[in-house]
């Protein structure tokens, strides 16, 4: 990977490397919250700030990101990205969360995915960004569609949600 992630600014959200300042109230509790994590396998932990510092603690010394996510006009936190590189194979696997529910449907995720992604496809050194989430996941079929991701592969039935099995959805784009 060329660059190095530092910090990255739109009109809606400032993203930056999460740090240990960021393993607060807030963000474990968006981590405990059914319905932030309805469609994430993090539904099935109870998280407390031990299990949270030990995952900050897995990205030192790799080339993998983990991002906070704020609000370009106060500085609030309102979500988290994850960023898994794959020097070997120039991809990176792209991931969002935006925890602070009053933030949902603003255009905040959008901009965050953007901002990343573009950063990553232009600076990050990586061809192909792949991603993906359960079917039911409208808005982040949505959000994946909206910055010129394709559908590359549904894998059929794949995981159980609310007891019914349900598809999961993969989508890509490449830097050319």
């Amino acid at each position: 990977m060329t660059a190095r992630f530092r910090e990255l600014r739109g009109q809606k959200v400032v993203l930056r490397p999460f740090g240990a300042d960021d393993v607060s109230e807030a963000y474990i509790g968006w981590l405990n919250d059914p319905e932030v994590t309805r469609f994430s396998n993090q539904r099935f932990r109870t998280h407390d700030r031990a299990s949270c510092e030990a995952y900050l603690a897995s990205f030192e010394g790799s080339d993998n990101l983990f991002v906070s996510v704020r609000d370009a006009a106060d500085g609030a936190a309102v979500g988290t990205m994850t960023a898994y590189r794959n020097a070997h194979h120039g991809t990176c696997d792209v991931g969002i969360m935006i925890g602070q529910r009053d933030y949902w449907g603003g255009g905040y995720g959008q901009e965050a995915w953007d901002l990343l992604t573009g950063w990553l496809l232009s600076e990050g050194g990586v061809r192909k960004l792949p991603a993906g989430c359960l079917a039911p996941n409208k808005g982040m079929v949505r959000l994946m569609e909206r910055s010129g991701m394709h559908l590359e592969a549904t894998r059929k039935r794949h995981e159980i949600v609310n007891g019914a099995p349900e598809d999961i959805v993969l989508y890509a784009r490449f830097a050319d």
